[in-house]
């Protein structure tokens, strides 16, 4: 058709009102059409909060916790623990046993035993308490997420197309596969794909963005998340979800602290405690046979009592690591969420840690995206501005980002606005992804007297040999430069009067992200390889791999492409890591490790991924991998103090058992504590104490560093292996100096 076509870009029509939409508002009606009552949404943007440690909401309920998880069901799921809580119930019922019985109170009397009962008691409760927080800000987070959900009216089209009628129903009554009409100011009633249309979308209350996205029918930006408004323009969009099952529904289970699966990595660690705690407890039980004869053998001392053994016990199994364990796991998916990233499970976050191969897009991760005309690069006998005007025409109907700015370009370099173009019979050929051009034909439409063309480079050489022209020389080596230099070559051709002719290259700029280089440093530090993933020509992809610094890039990628290439990093034994998010990145994304899909992606990628990035930032991979392994160094750092703290808890309490029967081991008590009794309470009361000041490395994770893997093995050792050792002898000599200040013992 003939068309007169101004190069300023214009708004998108506004919405338009279906057939069968009420025109005015009527009784029982507003002016939407909708039912009079019927909820609007209306509820503005929430983020899952970040509180503080020690925000009030969260730690009244978590203490309300601690005493509920007293439940003998619970305590069984953590063996380490149940060991500490039965002991408990031991000491409690010995010393009410000791009012009938006074024997059994023993020489420290029921006082020590009344002392040693209470803290045991308070070492589960602050056990207790560790993860009933981590799991209070995983339910804050689920609670602020529930809170986006707004049942709404939707207008269900009896046609799947536009302009066809509809009628109000609730959001609750929608199907998968039910089509709904989406105008300016309605919310989006459930997850779902835009078949028609195009608008602006508020997305900030799921990705706390304020910027509206455009989401519109094909391509990788179709998908709509319920809940979302729509700005302007209308859509139609088909329901992909049943009730129940949206992106937010799936995401309020996701953080839900409570249903998280222990990983392969806890389990491990996990049999690890459970072991030694039935080492400890088989030497804890020998030890009052051994006690008996001791006495007999020396004639002098006491035996040792069972509250005596029952603290011993206690303080050498892993109760630290036992009694954080549950909480470093929970509070590792929070802190994901917190960076507005959700996982499905603790297996992908642990996961992230172990990650060795990260394959990363390159437009918009690596690069700013959205590569723009920097020149115009005439052929022989052809000016700049001949160039710039030929690819302007040819661009006014290309609706990519590098179409729009070779019109931009051609306006700031030689003032090239609107033309009146209805006169020459314009017909304009839009850019597709088969033919990789796009172009305008001049004349009548099915015998144009001339027809411009630009698009890639083969594309081009295609169009003009199948016309009976040449590629020039020229044109090609520079079309090579640009390439060689990291930019993206097209090419102008003018097919007129059956002439074919090549008029220059159009050089497009993909412009590296400031500090992309610096990170990808890092981490080669850390032993992780880069791989940069893009649809560009080997030359261009080799230009930007270099300037970005990444080990490695993949050129020319299709979905078969990228698929093989993870199973091939994987069979060397590799974990590899990938973010994505159109449907052709799907089976890459089912195949890595740990997939990030984007939020703004389509439903096929969330859904074959084990991540979600809200923000829908592809370098927030980066992030990803530092919390995985935030998440294992703090696992492993808390093991290493746990274990090396007991050596101290030795000093404490073995020569205070057995000192009456063998007064040489007074040479182990190094610490110089008052007494027996105050002694073993000493060591009891640090080993509840040490929980509590653990906390808040537990929920915040062990500072991360992007050293090697060897550096940071030797770092930890010496703060948590020489912390662990050094850090209780101190804790434990002040507590029995207070204790007799206080006149305790």
């Amino acid at each position: 058709m003939t068309t007169q076509l101004k190069t300023s870009t214009a708004p998108l029509s506004p919405a338009a009102t279906a057939p069968g939409a009420p025109a005015t508002a009527t009784p029982g009606s507003d002016p939407s059409g909708l039912p009079s009552g019927a909820p609007q949404g209306g509820r503005g943007p929430r983020q899952p909060r970040d509180s503080s440690l020690w925000d009030p909401a969260l730690v009244k309920p978590a203490l309300r916790q601690s005493f509920a998880k007293l439940a003998p069901s619970v305590q069984l799921r953590n063996p380490v623990m149940f060991v500490v809580y039965a002991g408990s119930l031991l000491t409690t019922g010995l010393w009410l046993a000791s009012f009938a019985q006074p024997a059994l109170a023993g020489a420290e009397g029921p006082g020590f035993m009344l002392g040693i009962a209470l803290w045991l008691w308070f070492t589960v409760l602050f056990a207790n308490f560790a993860e009933a927080l981590a799991e209070g800000r995983s339910k804050a987070q689920a609670a602020s997420l529930r809170g986006l959900k707004a049942k709404t009216w939707a207008k269900k089209l009896d046609q799947p197309r536009h302009g066809s009628s509809w009628h109000p129903v609730n959001s609750d009554e929608l199907r998968k596969g039910h089509v709904v009409l989406v105008e300016a100011g309605d919310l989006v009633p459930l997850d779902g794909e835009v078949i028609e249309g195009v608008a602006s979308v508020d997305e900030s209350a799921i990705t706390g963005e304020s910027a509206p996205v455009i989401r519109e029918s094909g391509g990788d930006f179709s998908a709509v998340t319920g809940g979302t408004r729509v700005l302007s323009d209308w859509i139609v969009v088909r329901i992909a979800v049943n009730p129940g099952e949206a992106f937010l529904d799936r995401m309020i289970a996701m953080v839900e602290g409570a249903k998280r699966q222990k990983t392969p990595n806890e389990i491990a660690l996990t049999i690890l405690l459970v072991a030694l705690t039935l080492v400890f407890l088989v030497v804890t039980v020998t030890l009052l046979p051994f006690s008996l004869f001791s006495v007999t053998a020396a004639g002098a001392g006491t035996v040792v009592s069972i509250t005596a053994l029952v603290a011993l016990l206690v303080c050498l199994i892993p109760t630290t690591i036992g009694g954080l364990l549950s909480a470093i796991g929970v509070a590792g998916m929070s802190r994901l969420m917190q960076a507005n990233v959700v996982a499905t499970s603790g297996r992908a976050v642990e996961a992230a840690g172990d990650v060795d191969v990260l394959m990363l897009d390159k437009t918009g991760t690596i690069t700013l995206g959205n590569r723009q005309a920097s020149a115009f690069l005439g052929a022989p006998g052809i000016t700049e501005q001949g160039l710039a005007d030929a690819a302007q025409l040819a661009s006014l109907a290309d609706e990519t980002p590098e179409g729009r700015s070779i019109v931009v370009l051609a306006k700031q370099r030689f003032n090239l606005r609107e033309r009146e173009l209805s006169s020459l019979q314009a017909h304009f050929v839009p850019f597709t992804a088969q033919t990789r051009m796009s172009g305008v034909d001049f004349g009548n439409a099915d015998a144009p007297h001339r027809q411009l063309r630009k698009g890639a480079v083969d594309a081009i050489r295609r169009f003009v040999e199948a016309h009976g022209g040449q590629m020039p020389a020229q044109v090609s080596a520079a079309a090579d430069e640009v390439a060689r230099r990291g930019s993206t070559p097209l090419v102008v051709a003018d097919l007129e009067e059956g002439r074919a002719r090549v008029l220059g290259v159009v050089e497009l700029k993909d412009i590296v992200k400031g500090g992309i280089k610096e990170r990808f440093a890092q981490l080669r530090r850390m032993g992780i390889k880069t791989v940069m993933i893009t649809g560009d020509n080997r030359l261009t992809a080799a230009a930007i791999a270099a300037e970005a610094g990444v080990d490695d890039f993949l050129a020319e990628a299709t979905p078969e492409a990228k698929l093989q290439l993870i199973r091939d990093y994987q069979a060397e034994g590799r974990l590899v890591a990938m973010t994505g998010d159109g449907t052709n990145d799907a089976p890459a994304l089912a195949q890595a490790d740990v997939a990030v899909a984007m939020a703004s992606g389509t439903q096929a990628a969330k859904e074959a991924g084990n991540m979600v990035d809200l923000d829908s930032n592809p370098t927030k991979l980066l992030e990803i991998v530092e919390t995985g392994k935030q998440l294992l160094m703090t696992r492993g750092s808390l093991t290493t103090f746990s274990i090396a703290n007991d050596v101290a808890k030795y000093f404490a309490i073995i020569p205070a058992m057995f000192l009456g029967a063998y007064p040489q081991l007074a040479a182990l008590n190094v610490m110089q504590l008052h007494s027996p009794a105050s002694a073993i309470l000493s060591a009891v009361i640090f080993n509840a104490l040490i929980i509590v000041a653990l906390i808040p490395l537990a929920l915040k994770g062990v500072a991360y560093r992007p050293i090697g893997a060897s550096a940071l093995l030797r770092r930890n050792l010496w703060i948590y292996g020489l912390g662990g050792l050094i850090v209780p002898f101190v804790g434990i000599k002040i507590i029995d100096l207070l204790l007799v200040a206080l006149h305790l013992v």
